[in-house]
């Protein structure tokens, strides 16, 4: 262990009044701060030092309630659209929006986040225009945003890249001194990835300010989480890289606000990496060209339909006198304001450039690319003339 490691993860600890151990090891029980009827927990065990969480303000509550709700409309107009032909495939996080609603609350303007392909309601809750954030899944135009812009990694379908970008981006942040914090989102599959401990191992050795968000969402596309690991959960993984670990209930979005905020204050402070492990669920199959009653139990999904994030929040949020029928209101009217966004924006058809194939690839083009293109501007010409 280097270190700043060993000196931040010290530190970390102190301010707990806990030992290094208890802070790198994740809680004994799964951090919970609202039930699935919406009643905020004042009962049970008292917290384990270090792994007591204030409750979020109430306008950070109500601002991720908005959110959720927009969310969960994206969630299902863009299934709507795939089934319409307007997208090619989409990878449903109905069920998880608390997960990714929370994560893009707890950044700053200046931090980083890199997303998986199935982590759209993150992308847009952190200022990515709709549109431009469901271009990827129409097959079109270069993921579709800048990722510059929006400090957002582009979506890719390949697993647990995004985990090793994120590293670099920490990692080079750190050179030039900046105060910058990076959010690498994956879900419980990535975990058995090589890139996976590739990852935290860099982070861990150098010390870097990301923070590793696992979703596990029980299933690597049919693969239950019963045959990915025997650990007692992926939180726990974290201690062996020399990095400490959480365990919060990915459908309490009060716990997650307060989990992940935090954790970004501590990751900033230098404490180090961290990994945070939410357990939740993928209410819809992995994608439109799954069939996921070949592998789980309709009673499977029906209990964690009990579970829903959204209703949860709302039952919390009216019980406390938080949240009035007018402000559901106006919540449920800009969600279908983005939906209508998205109709909009996809039922348009693009007529591609064919010359795109050539263009940002190099900075400066290759030979072979400049003949390739000027072989296709001839054909494409005699084409038009015939």
């Amino acid at each position: 262990m280097s270190e700043d490691t060993r000196t931040g993860i010290t530190d970390a600890a102190r301010s707990f009044g806990i030992t290094p151990e208890d802070y790198m090891l994740p809680a004994r029980d799964l951090i919970q701060m609202v039930d699935p009827e919406g009643r905020l927990r004042g009962t049970g065990p008292s917290p384990e030092p270090g792994h007591d969480y204030p409750v979020p303000a109430d306008e950070d509550l109500l601002e991720a309630y908005r959110r959720l709700v927009v969310g969960r409309r994206i969630n299902d107009q863009n299934s709507a659209l795939v089934r319409q032909g307007r997208m090619a495939v989409y990878p449903s996080s109905h069920g998880q929006e608390a997960c990714q609603v929370a994560v893009a609350a707890c950044l700053e303007e200046g931090d980083w986040l890199f997303p998986t392909y199935r982590d759209t309601v993150a992308v847009i809750s952190r200022g990515v225009p709709p549109v431009e954030a469901m271009t990827v899944f129409r097959g079109d135009w270069h993921g579709g945003y800048d990722p510059g812009e929006h400090k957002v990694g582009i979506q890719s379908t390949p697993l647990t890249t995004q985990l090793l970008h994120a590293v670099g981006a920490a990692h080079a942040a750190r050179l030039r001194g900046e105060d910058t914090v990076v959010v690498a989102l994956c879900g419980d599959g990535a975990t058995s990835e090589g890139d996976f401990h590739e990852a935290l191992n860099f982070a861990a050795v150098f010390h870097l300010p990301v923070i590793f968000f696992v979703q596990n969402n029980q299933y690597a596309i049919s693969v239950p989480l019963a045959r990915q690991t025997v650990a007692p959960s992926l939180a726990h993984k974290a201690v062996g890289y020399g990095m400490a670990g959480e365990r919060v209930d990915g459908n309490d979005l009060v716990a997650l606000l307060a989990v992940l905020e935090r954790g970004v204050r501590l990751v900033r402070g230098g404490a180090g990496p961290l990994l945070v492990e939410a357990q939740t669920y993928r209410i819809q199959a992995h994608t439109n060209a799954d069939d996921a009653t070949r592998y789980r139990e309709d009673a499977e999904v029906q209990e964690w339909l009990a579970k829903d994030p959204v209703k949860r929040m709302r039952a919390y949020l009216t019980d406390r006198g938080l949240l009035a029928d007018e402000l559901q209101a106006r919540f449920e009217q800009e969600a279908e304001e983005v939906a209508a966004e998205l109709r909009d924006g996809l039922n348009q058809d693009v007529t591609p450039d064919p010359q795109d194939l050539f263009a940002h690839v190099f900075t400066v083009p290759t030979p072979q690319l400049t003949e390739q293109s000027a072989q296709l501007s001839e054909e494409l010409a005699r084409e038009e003339a015939s």
